[in-house]
C-alpha cells in the first residue's frame, strides 16, 4: 500500500474531528483515505509491558482519567476521542514551568488514578518526563501513548508501565491509539525487529474490539455521500418547526459512522443543538432503565416473569392486580388503564413554592409536591385503578410503574441508584441516569415544554412526563435523560447480546427472550417494542427487518437495533418544546431517517 500524502486531504481528518466533537458538521470528506490511514496505523501499533492486562480499561466507573500532553501535534483529536469512553480531563504539560514544573504537575494530578501520557521523542529529551512516569506509576495507573520513530522507544526501556508505541504519526494513529486504549479497536501487531535490550522482535501484547469505534462511513461499507438524506430529513423537521433541533446517530457493526446535532435548543436559536447534549427520552426510560434492571434479575434467579404481582408486592393481594402476571406487565396486556390523573388532580396544599420538611419533592424550580404524596394518593389511585379486558394490548405507563415497585422491593434499591451503578457508570455512560441536574448545568439540558397551564415553567432538566414528575422525577416509565453516545453504548451492549467492554451485563439468552416477539396478540417484546409485522404500518420503519426492537419517546425520541444487519439507529429530540405538536410524527421524521440509513447501506461504495 502506497504511502498517504497528508497534505492531500486534510479537509477529511478535520471534518472527522469536528464530525465526532460537540458541534454540527458533515461527514468528513475521503473516508477510503481515512480507512486506509486507519490500516497503516494498526500495522503500525504495538502494545508493550501490558502483563496485567491494565489494556484495554476496565472497571469505567472507577477510573479518574487525566490525559496529559507535550508536544503532540493531535492532543486535541486524541483526547477528544479519549472522552467518547469515559470522562477524561486534559492537562497540558507546557504549562508547566520552572525546575520543579513537573512536580507541580503530579500534584495537580492529585485526584485522578488512571493517567494517560501522550510522548514523542523530542518530548523525552526533557530528563524530568521519566521520573515524573516512575514517580506517579507507584501510586497511580500510567499509560504511555508514544508516536514518533524507535529513539523514542529506546529512552523508554527502563520504564515498565504500559506503551502504546505508533511509529506512525499522524492524526489518525492518534486516534487509534486513543481508541485502543478503551478497546475501542483491536491492537494486532508485535515488534518487527529488535529495539533495544529490553524491547525485541515479536514481543507484544494483542487486544480485541470490546467497545465502540468511531470511524467514517467507508469503514462499514457505507459510502458518506449516501448519507446527505439524514442531513435534509432533519431539516425538513426544523424548517417545519416539527422540533428545534435533533441529535442522530448511527452504529453500524459496532462502528459509530454518522453522529451529528442540528438545530437548536429552542426555537429563538440561542444554544445550539451539541453531541454532549442531554434529552429527556420519556418513554425509552422503559426500556432503558426499567427493563435492562428486570432482565438482570432474571439472571440472577430473583425475578420470574410468569410470577404475579402478588408474589413480589403484598400490598396487592387484596386488590385486582394481585394475580397479574409479570409477562402482562411488561407485554402491556395486563388491562391496566393507561395512566393515573396526575397535575390536573393536584390540590393547592399539596404543593407549595418553597421547600420544606412538609413540602419535600421537586417537581420543578418553584414547585415543591407535599411529603408521602406518592404514598398517600398516586400509589392508592394506581393500586384502586380499574382494570379492562386482559390478554388485550393496551399501552400503560402504570404498567412500568407496577414494575418499578416490584424490581426496588426486590433489590431494596431505589430504580435510578441501581441503574446508575449496574449499568450506566461500568459501562462509561457519563450523562445518563435520573434527576440530571443533580450533575449537569442546564445549559447541558435540552428543554422540553413551557408548562404555563400546571407547573407554570419551562422544564429544563426536569422530567415532562407528569406522573414521573410527582414521583420525584424517578419512575419506571419516564425520567431518564441521557446523550445519544450514552445510548449507542447501552444498545451497543444489547446488540452484543448482553456483554460490552469484556463484561457481561445480562445473559445472551436473557436478550434474545426480551427481544423477541412474546406477544400473541400485538408486536411486543418483553418490554421492547419491535418491528409490526402488519405491512402497512411501516413500523418502525419501512425498511427495518422482523428482527428490529427498541422503543420511542414522547418527547421525540427513538432507539432501534436491528441485528440483522448490526445496527444501531438513535434519534433525540425535543418536539414538545414549547408546546406539544404532532409534526415530527405526521412527517414521519424519525421512520423515513431510518430507512435513508438502510438505503445507505444498501448502495454500500
Amino acid at each position: 500500500m502506497r504511502k498517504i500524502k497528508w497534505r492531500l486531504y486534510p479537509l477529511a481528518l478535520l471534518g472527522f474531528i469536528l464530525f465526532h466533537s460537540a458541534c454540527a458538521q458533515n461527514p468528513p470528506l475521503g473516508g477510503l483515505n481515512y480507512v486506509a490511514e486507519e490500516k497503516l496505523a494498526e500495522q503500525s501499533t504495538v502494545l508493550l509491558n501490558n502483563s496485567a492486562y491494565l489494556i484495554p480499561l476496565q472497571n469505567l466507573d472507577q477510573v479518574k482519567i487525566a490525559s496529559i500532553h507535550f508536544s503532540n501535534l493531535y492532543a486535541k483529536g486524541f483526547d477528544s476521542l479519549l472522552n467518547k469512553y469515559s470522562k477524561v480531563t486534559s492537562f497540558n504539560g507546557n504549562d508547566y514551568t520552572g525546575i520543579r514544573s513537573l512536580d507541580v504537575l503530579s500534584s495537580d494530578l492529585k485526584w485522578y488514578n488512571t493517567l494517560i501520557v501522550q510522548l514523542n521523542d523530542a518530548d523525552l529529551n526533557n530528563p524530568q518526563l521519566i521520573n515524573f512516569i516512575t514517580t506517579n506509576q507507584k501510586v497511580k495507573n500510567v499509560i504511555i501513548a508514544l508516536f514518533g520513530n524507535s529513539d523514542g522507544l529506546v529512552k523508554l526501556s527502563g520504564i515498565m508501565v504500559p506503551v502504546i508505541w505508533s511509529e506512525r504519526v499522524s492524526p489518525v494513529s492518534a486516534f487509534y491509539s486513543a481508541q485502543a486504549i478503551f478497546g475501542g479497536v483491536a491492537i494486532t501487531q508485535k515488534l518487527k525487529k529488535d529495539i533495544s535490550p529490553v524491547y525485541k522482535t515479536n514481543m507484544g501484547f494483542t487486544t480485541t474490539k470490546v467497545r465502540l469505534q468511531y470511524t467514517v462511513p467507508e469503514d462499514a461499507g457505507v459510502n458518506a455521500a449516501s448519507l446527505i438524506a439524514i442531513d435534509n430529513i432533519a431539516n425538513e423537521a426544523m424548517l417545519n418547526q416539527a422540533t428545534p433541533g435533533c441529535v442522530v446517530l448511527v452504529a453500524k457493526d459496532g462502528k459509530v459512522i454518522f453522529n451529528k446535532a442540528y438545530g437548536y435548543h429552542t426555537y429563538d436559536k440561542t444554544l445550539p443543538d451539541k453531541l454532549t447534549d442531554i434529552f429527556d427520552v420519556a418513554s425509552m426510560t422503559k426500556i432503558s432503565a426499567t427493563t435492562m434492571e428486570t432482565m438482570q434479575l432474571v439472571d440472577q434467579g430473583k425475578l420470574n416473569v410468569d410470577s404475579t404481582i402478588g408474589d413480589y408486592l403484598p400490598i396487592t393481594r387484596k386488590t385486582n392486580k394481585n394475580d397479574i402476571h409479570v409477562r402482562e406487565l411488561l407485554e402491556h396486556q395486563a388491562g391496566l388503564i393507561p395512566d393515573i390523573p396526575t397535575l390536573e388532580a393536584i390540590q393547592p396544599a399539596d404543593h407549595s413554592i418553597d421547600s420544606s420538611a412538609a413540602y419535600p419533592t421537586k417537581v420543578n424550580e418553584n414547585y415543591f409536591l407535599r411529603k408521602d404524596y406518592f404514598k398517600d394518593v398516586m400509589w392508592p389511585e394506581m393500586l384502586n385503578s380499574p382494570l379492562k379486558t386482559r390478554g388485550h394490548y393496551v399501552y400503560s405507563d402504570l404498567s412500568m410503574c407496577f414494575m418499578q415497585q416490584i424490581i426496588e422491593t426486590i433489590t431494596a434499591k431505589p430504580e435510578n441508584i441501581y441503574v446508575q451503578q449496574q449499568f450506566y457508570n461500568p459501562l462509561g455512560m457519563q450523562t445518563a441516569g435520573f434527576l440530571p441536574l443533580y450533575r449537569f448545568a442546564p445549559s447541558q439540558i435540552v428543554p422540553t415544554e413551557n408548562d404555563q397551564v400546571y407547573r407554570h415553567a419551562l422544564l429544563d432538566g426536569y422530567v415532562h412526563d407528569p406522573t414521573a414528575a410527582l414521583m420525584g422525577g424517578v419512575a419506571g416509565h419516564a425520567g431518564l435523560f441521557a446523550s445519544a453516545n450514552d445510548l449507542a453504548i447501552l444498545y451497543q451492549m444489547m446488540l452484543n447480546r448482553g456483554t460490552y467492554g469484556g463484561v457481561q451485563y445480562i445473559k445472551a439468552e436473557t436478550v434474545d427472550q426480551f427481544t423477541a416477539k412474546q406477544s400473541d396478540v400485538s408486536r411486543r417484546g418483553l418490554g421492547f417494542d419491535r418491528w409490526d409485522p402488519i405491512a402497512d404500518h411501516h413500523y418502525p420503519s419501512q425498511l427495518a427487518s422482523p428482527q428490529t426492537y427498541g422503543h420511542t419517546g414522547f418527547t421525540g425520541t427513538c432507539v432501534w437495533v436491528d441485528p440483522k444487519v448490526n445496527l444501531v439507529y438513535i434519534f433525540l429530540s425535543n418536539r414538545v418544546n414549547p408546546d406539544v405538536g404532532s409534526k415530527l410524527s405526521s412527517l414521519n421524521i424519525r421512520p423515513r431517517i431510518q430507512d435513508a440509513i438502510y438505503e445507505a447501506i444498501q448502495k454500500g461504495m
